[in-house]
């Protein structure tokens, strides 16, 4: 198996499955759109972000937590910080976890896959957590590949609870 360290995100939110990182990646405009909707306030309950009143398709962009092309809520990210400041690559090395920072995380399902995700890092290790974080996101139904916190398949329209 071959790692993008990029992608080995601090806070246990893989980003090869990151809904940013794929519209980025495939340069889907209508996707991208839709996205900076969602995370300016589009879908109320959903977990606005911070800053983002102003936020556009242009600036759905990230090329991974470790990369030099960051979405603008991964640069400003309290956990990404904290983890460079303790000079340790993610929360999984953290006696602390989890913390404030994880309370506080403003996306409802990035904070459920993070409680889920960090444990199973540490007990399973990075290369597994991998396989096992890109293999969840497929649809059931018809093997789609889908990001994190997808709720329909785009392909077959099945509705998802993989997170």
């Amino acid at each position: 198996m071959t790692v993008n360290p990029d992608y080995l995100s601090p806070c246990g939110l893989y980003c090869g499955v990151c809904a940013i990182h794929i519209a980025h990646r495939s340069n889907n405009e209508k996707f991208k759109a839709r996205l900076a909707d969602l995370y300016k306030g589009g879908v109320p309950g959903k977990g606005t972000l911070p800053n983002s009143a102003n936020l556009t398709a242009a600036d759905i962009q990230c090329e991974g937590c470790h990369s030099g092309c960051l979405f603008m809520h991964c640069r400003q990210c309290d956990i990404r910080n904290c983890t460079q400041e303790k000079g340790i690559s993610g929360c999984h090395e953290c006696n602390e976890f989890p913390c404030a920072h994880i309370d506080n995380f403003p996306m409802t399902v990035g904070k459920k896959v993070i409680l889920r995700s960090v444990p199973y890092r540490r007990e399973h290790g990075t290369e597994k957590w991998i396989a096992d974080e890109e293999a969840r996101y497929h649809c059931p139904e018809c093997g789609n590949n889908v990001f994190r916190g997808a709720v329909r398949c785009n392909r077959c329209r099945a509705e998802l609870n993989l997170d």
